[in-house]
């Protein structure tokens, strides 16, 4: 079997994503998600420049040698524009074997570990007591895990709240919307959050909080001591990713469970948190990481440590890399959770999927290879549309980590 062309396609059904087909000579098909929300274009340069024609004549099968070559052929290693792509034209390489072997790609890892995948969703407020009664909803959805975001009396929508923590059309982000934060008002509130959550929802639902790494690793102490209270599943993201040392700090002072690891593309971006259990879930998710490839070499270096999974599972990835992510969740020992924020129904036409959800657990389904395609006809009435992440400030104006 020989790949006989390579198809970029960019579409816009409400997020802008970047997807790979790869064809062959042999009639199969794989695709793959490259989308790095914001910088979408850079990886769609990076993949029609210098990448898809190095993969004409090549066997799809060496998949392995193909990431290699990718990854050290280029020299300047590593970064998120390099590893979407390839992420990209892994997973649908990875869809092709599957699909040649005639099974579904966790048949081709191993085989499951589990028979469905525990997902977390998300609840949010402008308040404490919109952010109770969206738990509450979440709950009466079947949901048993939950992440709950609020807004901070005296600042505008922040992270995880607002509108556009639910919808995100990329005609409204043509430039960044800047928010603005203050550690100290977000410090006081958030226990309050989780006492009035407890309170209402009780001990049978699994909380989790995400600071998006806006403290230093004092304050991430300080939170997480503060929330020992409410045993979170865990408190995600708490200092800037490339601060790692940071989290030795933390760990010495506070028994919540942390999670990170959203924002890393390589496991070299994870080693030393897990070597020295500084973390008890990895984030990595299979289109920032590098593809099945990459993102099955993580899971297994993080069972050594005991370091258990959580794939990033946003709206800003496309379905192809949730079930990408789901095939892994089945397979891998030491699952922990899997994000599912939900999609617009646009974005579910334009990717069919075989994989489900049912009572808070997902599953990936029984079709061949990963088991999403993309509509390609569909697709062309969503254009690609300039969009970015928002930023953020502080009060004073200094620009912060969003």
């Amino acid at each position: 079997m020989k790949i006989t062309d390579v198809k970029i396609i960019v579409c816009s059904p409400g997020r802008n994503f970047v997807t790979v087909k790869i064809f062959t000579d042999e009639g199969l098909t794989g695709v793959g998600d490259a989308t790095l929300n914001g910088r979408e274009k850079a990886v769609v340069a990076y993949l029609q420049e210098h990448l898809a024609p190095l993969l004409i004549g090549r066997d799809p099968s060496r998949i392995e040698d193909i990431w290699q070559y990718f990854y050290k052929g280029a020299y300047w290693r590593r970064g998120p524009v390099t590893m979407a792509a390839i992420a990209g034209i892994d997973t649908a390489l990875w869809d092709i074997k599957a699909k040649a072997a005639n099974m579904p790609l966790y048949q081709l890892l191993g085989g499951a570990s589990r028979e469905k995948v525990l997902c977390y969703t998300h609840a949010q407020g402008t308040d404490i007591a919109e952010a109770v009664e969206a738990v509450g909803r979440r709950i009466e959805q079947g949901y048993k895990a939950i992440r709950v975001q609020v807004g901070i009396p005296g600042l505008p929508d922040v992270y995880g709240t607002g509108k556009k923590s639910v919808t995100n059309n990329a005609a409204d982000d043509a430039f960044p919307h800047e928010e603005t934060w203050s550690t100290s008002k977000y410090l006081r509130y958030v226990p309050e959050l989780f006492k009035a959550v407890r309170e209402a929802h009780g001990w049978d639902i699994e909380l989790l909080h995400d600071s998006h790494h806006r403290l230093t690793p004092i304050e991430a102490a300080r939170l997480g001591k503060d929330l020992e209270f409410a045993r979170l599943f865990w408190l995600e993201d708490t200092v800037a990713a490339e601060y790692q040392e940071g989290f030795r700090l933390i760990r010495k002072h506070t028994t919540t469970p942390l999670a990170v690891g959203e924002v890393f593309n390589t496991i070299w971006d994870a080693r030393l948190l897990m070597e020295e259990q500084l973390i008890d879930y990895i984030r990595t998710t299979t289109v920032h990481a590098g593809g099945v490839t990459a993102q099955r070499r993580i899971m297994d270096f993080a069972s050594v440590y005991n370091v258990r999974t959580a794939c990033h599972g946003a709206m800003d990835m496309s379905p192809i890399c949730l079930g990408a992510n789901l095939h892994l969740d089945l397979w891998v020992p030491n699952f922990g959770i899997q994000e599912y924020s939900g999609y617009l129904p646009e974005i579910l036409d334009v990717f069919p999927s075989a994989w489900s959800l049912k009572d808070g657990y997902l599953h990936p389904g029984e079709a061949i290879g990963h088991g999403v395609e993309i509509d390609e006809k569909l697709a062309e009435k969503y254009p690609y549309q300039r969009a970015y992440l928002p930023v953020n400030r502080l009060e004073d104006g200094t620009l912060w980590h969003w």
